[in-house]
């Protein structure tokens, strides 16, 4: 059974993942009581209507004041501006943590502008969908998800382990890693897939010899699937390549060559080369499952007449 664990928890951002960690939050009672910023007037506007959290502020200085834990859960472009205003405003012995999908931009960006009797400790819940917003949230959004926290070295034992009893109350298993190590794994399992989802919807809708409707009418399983990726926030998106741009360019890099290698295999006819790899990529696919980070369910595990 969870309870509290953080008095009154500031979320810097309402999207789609502080929109979701409210209401787990609130399931869970994981705090005494929720405060939320958003810059947009709007956006605050609806999570009042929605009740999102006990106090919308307009300014993070206020949503801040006395939390034990702040989430930053904006796009991470913004970060270190955000961590300039709120440095000298944080609770001593307070937690500072985030949800971006980039760890070492993160902590350079945000790490000098935070007041030494505070805990920073990087974090990257790996959940989302391809929807934004306050609206877009939901409880179950960390369950059986990995979130992976990047304490820098000389983090504080009991503040790192307190946050992860947080994640885990939120439904997720946690693993901890170096932020360069971080930066690297989800550049080839997310940012690189969303670059190639983006190019691949871009090339469709250039090519003149096809019709943007007949692209539509016509949108198979897998181009439709890359679709959904490519309706992704563009403004986290491009704040994600511009922060992780070495380890994207070196697995940029490595896609490149291995997509020569099946350009020659199709042009001289080299079935063996492309039945070995996609077998090979079959059973990635298969492990996925097995580890519970995807269904058997036919579609890409979605569930008849839902989307």
């Amino acid at each position: 059974m969870s309870g509290v664990l953080y008095e009154r928890v500031a979320l810097i951002g309402l999207g789609l993942i502080g929109s979701s960690l409210s209401h787990v939050m609130r399931r869970e009672k994981l705090a005494g009581r929720i405060a939320g910023y958003a810059r947009s007037a709007e956006t605050r506007a609806t999570a009042k209507r929605i009740g999102l959290a006990d106090e919308i502020h307009e300014s993070a200085v206020a949503a801040v004041k006395d939390a034990d834990l702040v989430i930053l859960a904006t796009p991470v472009g913004v970060y270190g501006k955000l961590a300039e205003e709120i440095g000298p405003h944080l609770k001593e012995g307070a937690t500072v943590t985030d949800v971006g999908s980039v760890k070492s931009a993160v902590l350079r960006d945000v790490a000098p502008h935070l007041p030494k009797h505070v805990h920073f400790i990087p974090g990257h819940p790996v959940a989302g969908t391809e929807h934004s917003g306050p609206e877009s949230g939901f409880a179950e959004l960390f369950t059986n998800k990995w979130c992976i926290l990047t304490p820098p070295p000389g983090a504080d034992a009991a503040a790192v382990a307190r946050l992860e009893k947080f994640w885990r109350a939120c439904g997720s298993n946690v693993e901890t890693m170096t932020p360069a190590h971080h930066d690297m794994v989800l550049a080839i399992t997310s940012h690189l897939p969303h670059l190639i989802a983006y190019n691949i919807v871009a090339t469709a809708a250039d090519i003149e010899d096809v019709t943007n409707s007949e692209v539509i009418k016509f949108s198979a399983g897998g181009f439709r699937d890359f679709t959904r990726i490519a309706a992704s926030d563009p403004t986290m998106w491009r704040d994600i390549f511009l922060s992780n741009k070495e380890a994207v360019l070196e697995t940029l890099g490595r896609f490149s060559e291995d997509l020569s290698v099946l350009q020659r295999a199709i042009r001289w006819g080299d079935g063996d080369t492309l039945f070995n790899l996609f077998t090979r990529s079959r059973e990635v696919r298969r492990g996925i499952i097995a580890a519970g980070q995807e269904t058997t369910a036919p579609d890409f595990g979605r569930q008849p007449g839902k989307k």
